[in-house]
């Protein structure tokens, strides 16, 4: 029980090592991201992780020390609101209508919330929390994609080399079964006069897989592209 109450306290040992945690922890889910090549890495996790477990040190600090005591969830609060405004940086709509960003941003936000649990002292959850995390990082994203494989909807990004090919397009998607259920048709931004961007989203067969759909649909002779969104 000494041990347990010495953690909690705050002196120059439990900042030492609430701040250390929050590198390893932080770290652990930053490396994954870097390794992957996203936005924010293994430095930026670390330094989110780091920030927020100082605030809640801060926090403590002050309703130990200070009279009269102040709300200790205060700087936590704002924390999380703050990391908000730095995971809309990594989110990204690219010019072929994919959205990137959002694991990341999502990871910032969770890295975050671990460093207050550390700040705070509450160990335990901020271990779990981190292992949790890093787990649906690096290891449920093939679990993920095998899911999706049998899905029976479908985003695609397509560039045809006309919008005369729009309607023979169309008809190819609907003869093997597919059903449009959205379509949107723009001028592309590529270099080649007359070429259009389309952005639909199908309703597969039972039984017909995603790679199915799009090697078939990239063997069309007009189409010079296409992409799941």
């Amino acid at each position: 029980m000494d041990i347990y109450f010495d953690l909690h306290e705050l002196n120059l040992f439990t900042v030492c090592l609430r701040l250390c945690l929050a590198v390893l922890l932080g770290g652990v889910i930053g490396i994954e991201r870097g390794a992957n090549k996203h936005p924010a890495g293994f430095r930026t996790h670390i330094l989110v992780c780091v920030g927020a477990a100082l605030a809640m040190l801060t926090n403590q600090y002050i309703v130990d020390y200070f009279d009269p005591p102040t709300d200790p969830g205060r700087l936590g609060a704002q924390v999380i609101t703050g990391v908000g405004f730095l995971g809309v940086g990594t989110i990204l709509v690219t010019g072929r209508y994919k959205i990137k960003g959002l694991t990341t941003a999502a990871g910032l936000w969770a890295s975050a919330c671990i460093g207050l649990a550390i700040g705070i002292g509450f160990y335990y959850g901020a271990i779990v929390a981190a292992a949790l995390v890093f787990i649906s990082l690096a290891l449920l994203p093939k679990l993920e994609a095998k899911f999706y494989e049998h899905s029976r909807t479908l985003g695609i990004y397509a560039e045809i080399e006309s919008i005369k090919n729009f309607k023979p397009f169309m008809g190819v998607i609907r003869e093997m079964g597919i059903v449009v259920t959205e379509t949107h048709l723009d001028k592309s931004a590529i270099n080649l006069e007359g070429a259009y961007a389309i952005s639909l989203y199908l309703r597969l067969p039972k039984k017909m897989l995603v790679h199915d759909v799009l090697d078939e649909l990239n063997k069309v002779p007009y189409v010079m592209i296409v992409e799941e969104i």
